[in-house]
């Protein structure tokens, strides 16, 4: 394949995020559905995870929800690309929202020691409906959105999941103390049903669907689409490194765990005589919001700069990881919650740099046909990583070693993406010249 050309970017302003919230109705209706369903998620999990940590006791028992809420994306994955580039991602969209109403108001059931295993594949059919949603949501900015709006339109998004975050953590974690997790999960299922609602509202062109032969049954499990994403990947230069960024985030699956367990056991807050419980609710959340705010900030001030070329997002890419190594290496010798929440915020400045800036590149780079593919293998890749650093996570918190400590092996080895990372950079370079010199 020949080597692709540099893409100018747009310089980008303040200016920019309004003028393509005002101006693009069908952007303006799923960042609005994506702010619904995000706060809504936000204060679920929160609850999720401390209610079972409390009737548990084990700190697996997280590591084991949140390998449920991730790992089966990537066994899913090759289905739910193949699905995405075959129907209407809008409406599929749509019933994975509708889905997801019915199994969150499921957990209403759950109130006891004895109930909790409905926890687990109530999380694994919520991860399943995910897996369809978020490469169908991913690929649709090109369709909606003009290239030189592509990077703007997946900053805003990732401003708007950090604010969603920040809101949800820090409020979720109020709502939940105060009125009860039964009030939260019926909040996140009028989230999604009121997504739903705005997604169906959005009219665009499809071309995919609308050139691609009726989806069958035996389609499901036919994989000759799957390999024909692969070779597409495969031999394109700047794919081929990209499609694997967000599986570099190595800290995203210890995260969730260590921000739990420190704000359960090390950062409760006993504010106003609050109980043990809602206390670690609450020390979770400020650790949570200090995510989400490093979330927020990193983009719209490393987009900026990156704004002009495909070199600078790969370089920003680089610059994330080490930012995240840097973060979660500090947190492990932070002595307060607050010391630790601006651990937390460093962190995700460069995390959420890097799953902006891969997201764009695998936007500009690829092809409307194979989008659903490729974004289900970069959600994959990246799942599978999240899981299993989740999972190690707990069994080390659990074997007795400290949430201080895992923090600070888990900042140094992020060196390792940063490193492959660096190496993938310099030998894309070599080859962009050879190709240059071979064709001069």
């Amino acid at each position: 394949m020949e080597p692709q050309p540099e893409r100018s970017l747009p310089a980008i302003s303040m200016a920019s995020y309004l003028r393509l919230v005002r101006a693009n109705r069908n952007f303006r209706r799923l960042w609005l559905a994506q702010i619904v369903s995000e706060i809504g998620d936000w204060f679920y999990t929160l609850s999720i995870y401390t209610l079972l940590l409390q009737l548990t006791g084990h700190a697996s028992s997280v590591a084991l929800a949140l390998v449920l809420q991730v790992l089966p994306q990537t066994f899913i994955g090759p289905t739910a690309g193949v699905v995405n580039d075959r129907l209407r991602r809008k409406y599929v969209m749509i019933a994975a929202d509708l889905v997801r109403c019915g199994v969150v108001l499921a957990m209403l059931l759950v109130r006891s020691r004895s109930t909790v295993w409905l926890v687990y594949p109530l999380l694994l059919a919520e991860t399943v409906m995910a897996a369809f949603f978020e490469p169908a949501r991913s690929s649709v900015i090109p369709n909606i959105a003009a290239k030189g709006e592509v990077l703007i339109a997946n900053t805003l998004s990732s401003a708007t999941w950090s604010v969603n975050l920040l809101i949800g953590a820090s409020v979720g974690g109020v709502v939940a103390a105060f009125f009860g997790r039964e009030a939260v999960f019926v909040l996140n299922a009028l989230s999604f049903l009121t997504s739903a609602l705005l997604i169906g509202g959005m009219h665009f062109a499809e071309p995919h669907a609308e050139s691609a032969p009726p989806l069958r049954p035996r389609d499901l499990v036919d994989f000759s689409p799957v390999l024909e994403g692969i070779r597409y990947v495969r031999n394109h230069r700047t794919l081929l490194p990209t499609v694997f960024a967000k599986a570099g985030e190595l800290m995203i699956g210890p995260s969730w765990v260590i921000f739990t367990v420190l704000g359960a056991h090390e950062f409760a807050v006993h504010w106003c005589h609050v109980d043990a419980a809602r206390g670690a609710m609450l020390g979770m959340s400020i650790l949570l919001g200090g995510r989400g705010l490093g979330a927020l900030v990193g983009p719209l001030v490393s987009a900026r700069w990156a704004g002009r070329s495909d070199h600078r997002l790969q370089l920003g890419i680089l610059f994330g990881y080490l930012t995240v190594a840097l973060g979660y290496t500090s947190l492990g010798f932070s002595h307060t919650v607050w010391m630790a929440s601006a651990c937390a915020m460093l962190a995700h400045m460069g995390g959420s740099t890097v799953w902006v800036f891969s997201t764009t590149l695998l936007q500009l780079h690829t092809d409307d046909r194979f989008r659903g593919r490729v974004f289900s293998a970069d959600l994959g890749f990246s799942m599978l990583t999240i899981a299993a650093g989740a999972f190690l996570c707990g069994r080390l918190l659990d074997s007795g070693v400290s949430a201080r400590v895992v923090a600070t092996w888990t900042g140094l080895v992020m060196l390792v993406p940063a490193g492959l990372w660096a190496m993938g950079m310099r030998m894309g370079k070599g080859r962009a010249i050879q190709a240059s010199t071979g064709s001069g």
